[in-house]
């Protein structure tokens, strides 16, 4: 192909490290065990979205499909792959959500998209949502699967990621309360056929200008190299995949969560939980916040958190990259931690958190479930969010951050 150049990612060698078998094992053996007490205790569905969510892990961890790293290539050197990527996620994500949510059901069961309202909180959020990407280096579902590949930065970024959701939900009626549009619905105000061709429109208008940056700053587009001596076989159980076919897996896999509960993949309302259920247990009488007032957000703060599709469907992602991890042969947590990268990670994850529930979701909820629901906000978050990570990029060196020129495929 003219006007492509392809390029060995270090992380590609052909001589491919042994699968670790502990990681496996116990990646394995959790995936089995949770699924079969999950299927007893809960029920059918529950065992069966935790299983999804272990597929996502494995997915995001072979694909290395990440929302951060693919915005700072692109803010630092326009190189456009992980983006285009994204776009290409999004598309079969349309395709597969607005029909159906145009009917309201799906495979007999009742289906909604996260549509929320278009604000000064969307915007606010999100933008520190964006910085906080970049200091805690993961976004929501990046974050998770670097956790479970061994990252223990990442296990850091996360706990901090659970108290900012905590403050978030503390102080989400009073940013909601600042001017808002009302929620949009393209598919409901539109119908989902032209709908679905404004999106494809904007998406590929999107990609399309990546290309034209991306060459007019290298001349030329830059593409992964599969390893020498790979076949297919061996790419799937060990990776690494290409972007592209993450961002068709990731689409499946949350069309599939969308069938079996009416609802996109999440994440981060999890992390509100379980910090607002540790602040519980401590002693903090969070249950009068306005945010666990409603019915549905009180039933999950009294119910346990083995009843929460999107606290499973975590789990799961974490146990999943394990696997993953474990089959690459790259499971191996580094625990020392230089202190300017350890208070990037604590900055960064109170920013992720608080901006997800000012947001009304992060770069799956709000990102990725908001377009794919056809809903305004997802949108403004993309730009608001955008424009976070250029000036979290910027930042990055403050604290002993790379920033880096091209993509690495390493999974974490």
């Amino acid at each position: 192909m003219s006007g492509v150049t392809t390029t060995a990612s270090p992380s590609l060698s052909p001589a491919w490290p042994r699968p670790g078998r502990r990681p496996i094992v116990a990646a394995a053996a959790a995936l089995l065990l949770g699924a079969l007490l999950l299927q007893q205790h809960v029920s059918a569905r529950q065992a069966a979205l935790f299983l999804i969510g272990g597929a996502l892990g494995l997915v995001l961890y072979h694909a290395a499909f990440g929302f951060t790293a693919a915005w700072r290539v692109f803010i630092a050197d326009r190189r456009g792959a992980g983006l285009r990527a994204q776009m290409v996620l999004l598309a079969l994500a349309a395709l597969l959500f607005f029909p159906a949510l145009e009917a309201g059901s799906l495979f007999g069961q009742p289906v909604a998209g996260y549509v929320a309202p278009v604000g000064v909180s969307v915007a606010a959020g999100a933008f520190l949502f964006g910085i906080g990407m970049q200091l805690g280096g993961g976004c929501a579902s990046g974050t998770l699967y670097a956790v479970g590949g061994g990252s223990t930065r990442m296990v850091v970024t996360l706990l901090f990621f659970i108290v900012g959701s905590v403050f978030g939900a503390a102080h989400l009626h009073w940013w909601a309360a600042l001017p808002a549009f009302a929620p949009v619905s393209l598919v409901k105000a539109w119908g989902a056929w032209p709908a679905l061709a404004a999106h494809l429109a904007l998406f590929a208008a999107i990609a399309a200008l990546t290309v034209v940056l991306e060459r007019r700053r290298h001349g030329r587009l830059l593409a992964d190299e599969a390893p020498r001596g790979a076949g297919p076989p061996a790419r799937l159980l060990r990776g690494p995949w290409p972007l592209v076919a993450g961002a068709v897996a990731l689409a499946v896999l949350d069309f599939a969560t969308l069938a079996l509960a009416g609802r996109p993949w999440g994440i981060t309302s999890a992390f509100a939980l379980w910090g607002s259920k540790v602040a519980d247990a401590l002693g903090i009488d969070v249950a009068f916040w306005p945010y666990w007032s409603t019915p549905a957000n009180a039933a999950a703060l009294q119910a346990s958190v083995f009843a929460d599709v999107t606290s499973v469907m975590n789990f799961g992602i974490v146990l999943g990259a394990l696997l993953a991890a474990g089959l690459a042969g790259r499971f191996a947590p580094e625990w020392r931690i230089a202190p300017r990268p350890l208070l990037a990670a604590v900055l960064g994850g109170l920013l992720l958190g608080y901006g997800a529930r000012l947001a009304y979701g992060c770069n799956i909820g709000a990102y990725l479930g908001g377009i794919a629901s056809s809903s305004l906000h997802g949108w403004l978050w993309l730009v608001s969010a955008f424009a976070g990570s250029v000036l979290g990029t910027r930042l990055r060196p403050l604290f002993g951050l790379e920033v880096e020129r091209a993509a690495r495929r390493t999974g974490c």
